[in-house]
């Protein structure tokens, strides 16, 4: 099932008068088939008496629904594919903007589980690689309250000449837990959908803060991207690959810029599978549902891993469009800060 948040589109909307505006839960839920949209919330009442799916409440929004039982989730997923023929009203795609599928999450973290990027990144400073990256996964919390989605405007951080791109495959938690072992992920419902996520850096502020033992901080909280679609996990189960605690998903990942393909990996390249960034993530801690875990940048999906090789940083104007297979394609444009 591919879920989206969305508003309807307005003649007199200006996308640039949303750019400052503090990050809210604005838009509603609904199931994307196809090229039409449909309310979340008349969705679950038509599976309710049409289905028989047991539910309380109907979600109104995709944090609702992630709250949800999983086997309610589960049930809601067999019965999207009916929808055509439910007799419910729909809106076209192209009638309404989408944003970000969970537009306020309890919190995001982002991983560094890529083994290419990096050994490139730190090969192209003259740095060898870590020999204790590969003993265990490592996050940083980044903004929640700083998420943008599709087609949105990302205003160029100031005090910064170094924006650049991170390609990343992102997933929401779907079930409490805590001290959660990897080998209890693939079928305990802890993973609601993936979805695409660009984690936009500054990067001359990250690494002044870096060289102070702190941070990513300032090169980091001014934006991240989601979207377009959170996608449930039946919709990619013929891409799974390994086994238990190894499982991954073969997933293309490409960016573009302005058109340009500049980078392509697949998600299955992860070095730590996704079981093993819940597993550390939940250490001690609980994890609630609607977090966003990010898994870091896939290989070649960033411009520093250029090096020398790189013409530029990102400009005012540059048009951004990351794709996963299956999950779509996240666009947005950069724009000079007011």
């Amino acid at each position: 099932m591919k879920l989206v948040t969305y508003v309807e589109r307005t003649a007199n909307f200006d996308p640039k008068a949303e750019i400052y505006k503090p990050r809210q839960m604005a838009g509603l839920g609904g199931v994307l088939v196809g090229d039409q949209v449909y309310n979340l919330q008349d969705f679950c009442n038509w599976a309710r008496q049409s289905k028989n799916v047991l539910l309380e409440t109907y979600p109104a929004n995709l944090l609702d629904f992630v709250n949800l039982l999983p086997a309610q989730r589960h049930a809601l997923s067999a019965a999207a594919p009916d929808l055509p023929t439910a007799g419910l009203k729909s809106i076209a795609l192209t009638d309404v903007r989408l944003r970000a599928p969970i537009e306020v999450p309890p919190s995001v973290r982002d991983f560094y589980a890529f083994e290419q990027h990096v050994k490139t990144a730190r090969a192209n400073r003259g740095q060898a690689m870590i020999p204790e990256w590969y003993q265990f996964p490592v996050f940083y919390f980044t903004n929640h309250h700083a998420i943008y989605g599709p087609e949105d405007l990302i205003p160029y951080p100031r005090q910064s000449q170094a924006l650049d791109i991170e390609l990343e495959i992102a997933f929401v938690i779907g079930r409490a837990g805590r001290d959660i072992q990897a080998a209890e992920v693939p079928d305990g419902d802890y993973i609601a959908g993936f979805m695409v996520m660009n984690d936009w850096s500054a990067r001359d502020l990250q690494m002044q803060e870096l060289k102070l033992f702190m941070g990513p901080a300032k090169g980091k909280d001014f934006a991240t991207s989601n979207g377009p679609y959170l996608v449930t996990l039946d919709e990619v189960a013929d891409k799974r690959v390994g086994e238990g605690v190894e499982q991954r998903y073969d997933l293309t990942m490409t960016a573009r810029l302005n058109g340009h393909e500049i980078s392509r990996g697949n998600a299955q390249d992860i070095y730590f599978s996704f079981g093993r960034l819940i597993e550390r993530a939940s250490l001690n801690v609980w994890l609630q549902p609607g977090e966003v875990f990010g898994s870091g940048t896939v290989g070649t999906g960033c411009l520093l891993e250029l090096g020398d090789k790189r013409e530029r940083w990102l400009q005012p104007g540059d048009v951004l469009e990351l794709e996963i297979e299956r999950l779509g394609v996240l666009r947005n444009t950069v724009v000079a800060a007011e």
